[in-house]
């Protein structure tokens, strides 16, 4: 599946840089999310609680940041495994850019899922995950411009 979108974000270009690679920050945004550590230069582990149609599951997994260039871009890639639920492995592609109001925050995303969750079919899960994305991404924004 992908998804692409974008948020202009009121701040600085350096601001929102911190803020993405911020662990604390990124606990609070990232839905269901109960734990988050580590750092952008080691990678980031996580555990996130979410029910998918009929199927919950807490997914375990590792993000790590690649082809970083600091207050332009990055891709976070990651796996997550939910036990009998299945998995979710994918990327996401972040591109930074100054517009007249703040930060224009763009992304692009490409996952794909297994297990129990794959059989939900792809109308439920493409509908969960642009869900969870823009969740993500107004509560990314809401914080940030919160300060």
């Amino acid at each position: 599946m992908e998804l692409t979108g974008n948020r202009t974000i009121a701040a600085p270009r350096e601001t929102v840089w911190a803020a993405l690679n911020d662990p604390d920050v990124l606990r609070d945004c990232i839905p269901g999310c109960t734990d988050l550590t580590g750092s952008a230069e080691d990678g980031f582990q996580a555990t996130v609680k979410q029910k998918v149609g009929p199927v919950s599951a807490t997914f375990k997994g590792e993000v790590t940041v690649e082809d970083a260039i600091p207050l332009e871009r990055y891709r976070l890639s990651g796996a997550g495994k939910g036990g009998v639920a299945g998995f979710a492995k994918g990327h996401a592609d972040v591109v930074l850019t100054d517009v007249p109001d703040g930060t224009e925050l763009s992304y692009a995303v490409n996952a794909k899922v297994g297990g129990k969750i794959a059989q939900l079919g792809s109308r439920v899960v493409d509908s969960f995950a642009a869900k969870m994305a823009d969740a993500f991404f107004e509560r990314f924004k809401d914080r940030v411009e919160a300060g």
